[in-house]
């Protein structure tokens, strides 16, 4: 079935361009690098994974429950419309919500592959080019991921949110070439890394589980990529050039805290934008939802060497200034290690199930002997 037939609502034209601007890059130093840089290269290089078959796409995942989501996390709850719902229509409402998150988490690593490719293009130094040319297939292979996630197990896609399409348009569009990693690599996945985790963390279903860990594993190192290129080339710039980028990341993080009320799924259920925003806005779950988000950002803000007033008090009015003492290091250390403790635990199961196989056909055999 094609995708287009599987949308909720129109997405509008089936491509969508954005003019480019700047220049392409290249580099005859092929000797000198970065030793840090060079190093998370080969990482890059070591890491890659097949996902059709890391992941065991065999595993049923029900459509109208296939995240395991709570009541209390829709923005319904406790309205005058959930007591009208019916079981039925709490499965649709479920359904359209997971479908809703994995398309923007979708249209996201699209965005993040042509951000990487446009990293490669623009960016000086050769280490970096190599680097980013890796988290292109890193990128692709998260894309191809979720999009037979919502294909096979969901049957639904959402369009690209308008504040999501907002804020790739204005990083793509950018001449400078260190602002694909400034918008996509510290903004837009730094906020889907920490949705990414809360719904690792919290779901009690396997397949969702597996996509999620694994596709952590490769952004924890696209995060260290981008905390290293980014602070060694602003300690570079004048005071009035990091404002200037201190302003894109307020703008960005208005943007990005908007983007996630989900509105586009209740305006689906007959509910006006307005009312369903005034419901995203009461959700006490949802509130804490929206503040963890920016877990990943903003110590990562601060550690690129961008923590300018304006920028301080605009985290302060979101109520995540906080977060940026957070150990972003530990963070990532833990996506890793969380990937490869699945990995153990699924191959020891697998190797399990062989071994008792293997020994019911000993014993059948034997028996059959005997008899």
């Amino acid at each position: 079935m094609p995708t287009f037939d599987l949308y909720a609502m129109d997405p509008g034209d089936t491509h969508w361009q954005v003019p480019a601007n700047g220049a392409a890059r290249f580099s005859w130093e092929y000797d000198d690098g970065r030793d840090r840089l060079l190093a998370l290269y080969q990482k890059g290089k070591d890491k890659q994974w097949d996902g059709q078959k890391r992941i065991d796409w065999d595993l049923e995942v029900d459509p109208c429950d296939p995240l395991g989501t709570p009541d209390e996390s829709m923005s319904l709850y406790g309205t005058k419309h959930w007591a009208k719902l019916t079981d039925k229509d709490k499965g649709e409402l479920r359904k359209h919500y997971a479908s809703w998150q994995f398309s923007q988490f979708l249209h996201g690593e699209q965005g993040a592959m042509v951000c990487a490719a446009r990293i490669v293009e623009s960016v000086p130094d050769l280490d970096a080019k190599f680097y980013s040319a890796t988290q292109t297939m890193d990128e692709a292979r998260h894309a191809e991921i979720y999009a037979r996630f919502l294909n096979e197990k969901i049957g639904m896609l959402y369009p690209i949110n308008d504040n999501l399409r907002s804020l790739l348009g204005d990083t793509l569009r950018d001449s400078r070439w260190d602002m694909p990693y400034l918008g996509m690599q510290v903004l837009i996945e730094g906020l889907a890394l920490a949705a990414f985790g809360m719904i690792r963390d919290t779901t009690d279903k396997p397949l969702p589980q597996q996509i999620l860990a694994y596709v952590m594993q490769d952004e924890a190192r696209h995060v260290a990529f981008g905390r290293m290129a980014l602070r060694d080339y602003y300690k570079q710039l004048t005071d009035a050039e990091l404002r200037e980028r201190e302003e894109f990341v307020i703008e960005g993080c208005y943007l990005m805290r908007d983007r996630l009320r989900g509105s586009e799924v209740l305006e689906n259920f007959g509910i006006p934008r307005s009312e369903a925003e005034e419901y995203s806005e009461q959700s006490e779950f949802l509130a804490l939802f929206r503040k963890l988000l920016f877990s990943r950002i903003v110590p990562c803000v601060k550690d690129i060497g961008l923590w300018g007033r304006r920028l301080q008090e605009a985290y302060v009015d979101m109520g995540v200034f906080e977060l940026g003492d957070s150990n972003l290091d530990l963070l990532m250390a833990q996506d890793e290690e969380i990937a490869e403790q699945l990995d153990a635990e699924r191959f020891a199961a697998e190797e399990q199930e062989r071994v008792a196989e293997v020994t019911e056909a000993i014993e059948a055999g034997g028996r059959g002997q005997a008899g």
